[in-house]
């Protein structure tokens, strides 16, 4: 169970943050919206959110998931892979004292992003991408087998980071995007096959018993509800897809 998130507000400069898709720019005051209702579903599902002020000095900082990991024993500040983005860790170890004494930091040259980062039970997947590599995952491997806790590397392609790809819903069920479909490292577990017209519906976040996916994606949403979920809400990302972000990336849940 989750008790806790961190969320960060978006800042006016969001719209010079990194992105690839080619989806437009995206609109300050309807990502604050979005942002809002995103923080309202968190509520809903039982979360006491902490929100930190936007930072203009860093466009992408909203995606606040990238900067730590956050588990049941610990919490790591991670070394963004993006150097536009290492600034922004700068200031969370306060934060993160409030509720955390086993704080640790990613030294380089290993890099580590939250977003390559999935939970799924006491096990840890961690995606090597163009924002992790090997060394970062090694580091992050050491201190989840000190605290009780296992972890392995997926090395992704055509993926910005593992979570864009992939999401675990509890109840041993992954949400697996065309780019991971049929790949080992998920064999054992119930995978629902998300099409690749609707690709970013991928990336979803279970809280507390009620899955939180992104507006928009009828197919993917039938087939989540055929899996037997019946607490769902749907939450409105858009402008934050234009900066390859997606729902997880939006906070820090613990």
């Amino acid at each position: 169970m989750f008790t806790h998130a961190i969320v960060r507000k978006p800042c006016k400069n969001l719209v010079y943050g990194i992105r690839d898709a080619n989806l437009g720019t995206p609109y300050y005051k309807r990502a604050l919206i979005q942002h809002a209702n995103y923080v309202q579903a968190l509520r809903h599902c039982g979360l006491e959110v902490k929100q930190l002020e936007a930072c203009e000095d860093y466009p992408d900082s909203v995606f606040i998931e990238d900067i730590a990991l956050l588990t049941e024993a610990f919490a790591v500040i991670t070394n963004p892979g993006a150097s536009s983005r290492r600034g922004e860790t700068e200031g969370i170890r306060e934060v993160l004292q409030e509720f955390y004494e086993d704080i640790f930091e990613i030294q380089p040259p290993g890099t580590l992003e939250g977003g390559d980062v999935m939970m799924a039970d006491d096990h840890f997947f961690i995606g090597l991408s163009e924002r992790t590599n090997r060394k970062g995952a090694e580091q992050l491997i050491l201190l989840l087998n000190k605290f009780g806790f296992s972890g392995s590397t997926i090395e992704i392609k055509n993926l910005l980071h593992l979570k864009t790809g992939v999401s675990y819903l509890e109840n041993n069920t992954m949400l697996v995007a065309p780019e991971l479909k049929g790949v080992p490292y998920f064999d054992g577990y119930n995978c629902i096959d998300v099409p690749t017209e609707e690709k970013y519906a991928a990336n979803a976040v279970w809280v507390n018993g009620t899955l939180i996916v992104p507006n928009g994606y009828p197919i993917t949403l039938q087939k989540i509800k055929d899996a037997g979920y019946e607490h769902i809400l749907t939450v409105d990302t858009s402008e934050f897809q234009k900066l390859d972000g997606g729902l997880s990336c939006l906070s820090l849940r613990f």
